[in-house]
């Protein structure tokens, strides 16, 4: 009887004769053919030689019992392996039925959220096309009141969405500032518009502390310096008022800021998909724009107007800066010098790629010709008749 548990894989099994002692039975395979015996076994090559407990002569009867043996394995592995290919052929339809399930659930996902959208766009344009109420709560007529009510209600809410984003994208309003003061009160010559943000301040944020400001070094002088009577200090800012405006405050006791506008004066323009600039319009600032200097460090918040702009260079927080001091200086002495048009001014420094630092650059070199001294005027050697004759 021959040790033998478990069998994989089978094919057409040649047993050789026996061995000359009885005992050794030679079984051979295929080359394709993996199988696995556990018995009392010798490995040669790919054959298989078993050792069996029957007598040392095998009869006739032991070689029909060793082949009906054989067999029954053979069915049980074909019986195992069927099996197996139902098992996998099940799992394959059971993956392909799950993808199908995903996919039907996300196809009908997208097409909730299709029917919600297109709901809340219907909804959307049926509450912007209705026409405006009055006190009685009786419909206004518009210029569209005429059209059936279909297309006037389209054509309302196209106008309503149009104004909304005018509302948005265009300045509060097209006159910023109030006419200048009228006499007896003074109004200062010139107007200094001022960007605080990355110019009087820098944001800094922490996680305990959260965002702070910090101050500058020179603003107090600055204020102090280009405020009335020189300048009339406006500030034109990005940040929003409620942010902005405690700054300003605390930034400005003395009053010198004569008025604040924030960035609901300013025109917003798209730029790229997830962003936009706030641009600075000077002409709605109710100023003759001869006399209109514009400080920022954001080229393109001045677009419009770079003629009266004077570019600095972004202020991140270094404490040893003396820009503001030199930036007081230079804006005194235009004052001071009273220019019609400071755009001229602005233009001839700014061929410069530091304007204030060519501005000292100029002083410096008109000091040193005033410190010169003045040249003596030559003794004449020569003989001419005077009142007393001849010197």
């Amino acid at each position: 009887m021959c040790l033998i548990r478990n069998v994989q894989k089978l094919s057409v099994l040649h047993i050789s004769q026996p061995h000359q002692n009885g005992r050794l039975f030679h079984i051979s395979t295929n080359n394709s053919i993996k199988w696995r015996l556990s018995c009392e076994f010798c490995r040669r090559n790919r054959d298989m030689r078993f050792y069996s407990n029957g007598p040392k002569e095998p009869d006739g009867q032991g070689l029909k019992l060793s082949g009906q043996l054989t067999g029954d394995l053979l069915k049980t592995k074909v019986d195992i392996d069927n099996n197996g290919d139902k098992q996998d052929f099940k799992g394959q339809e059971n993956s392909e039925h799950k993808e199908k399930k995903d996919e039907k659930k996300a196809n009908m996902f997208i097409a909730l959220n299709l029917v919600f959208i297109c709901g809340f766009g219907v909804c959307g344009v049926w509450w912007l096309g209705q026409p405006g109420k009055d006190q009685d709560g009786q419909p206004i007529e518009d210029e569209f009141s005429h059209l059936p009510k279909f297309e006037a209600t389209l054509k309302r809410a196209w106008r309503n969405i149009n104004l909304t984003k005018e509302a948005i994208a265009e300045p509060s309003d097209r006159k910023l500032l109030p006419d200048p003061l009228p006499e007896p009160y003074y109004q200062p010559p010139y107007t200094l518009v001022l960007e605080i943000k990355d110019v009087l301040v820098h944001p800094e944020w922490g996680f305990v502390t959260g965002w702070r400001y910090q101050k500058r070094p020179g603003v107090d002088y600055f204020l102090q310096q280009c405020g009335p009577p020189l300048f009339e200090v406006v500030v034109y800012t990005s940040m929003p008022a409620y942010t902005a405006f405690p700054i300003i405050n605390s930034l400005d006791p003395n009053g010198y800021i004569m008025y604040r506008l924030f960035r609901d004066a300013t025109e917003y323009k798209a730029e790229g998909r997830m962003g936009g600039i706030h641009v600075k319009d000077l002409s709605c600032l109710n100023r003759d724009l001869n006399k209109v200097i514009f400080v920022d460090f954001d080229s393109k918040a001045f677009q419009k107007h770079p003629r009266n702009s004077l570019g600095l260079k972004q202020w991140t927080g270094d404490r040893d800066d003396r820009t503001l001091v030199d930036l007081a200086t230079f804006l005194r002495a235009i004052a001071v010098s009273g220019v019609d048009d400071v755009r001229k001014v602005l233009d001839y420094y700014k061929q410069y790629d530091d304007p204030l630092e060519a501005f000292k650059e100029k002083k410096r070199e008109l000091a040193a010709e005033f410190e010169k001294p003045p040249e003596q005027p030559k003794i004449s050697t020569k003989w001419s008749p005077g009142f007393f004759g001849r010197r």
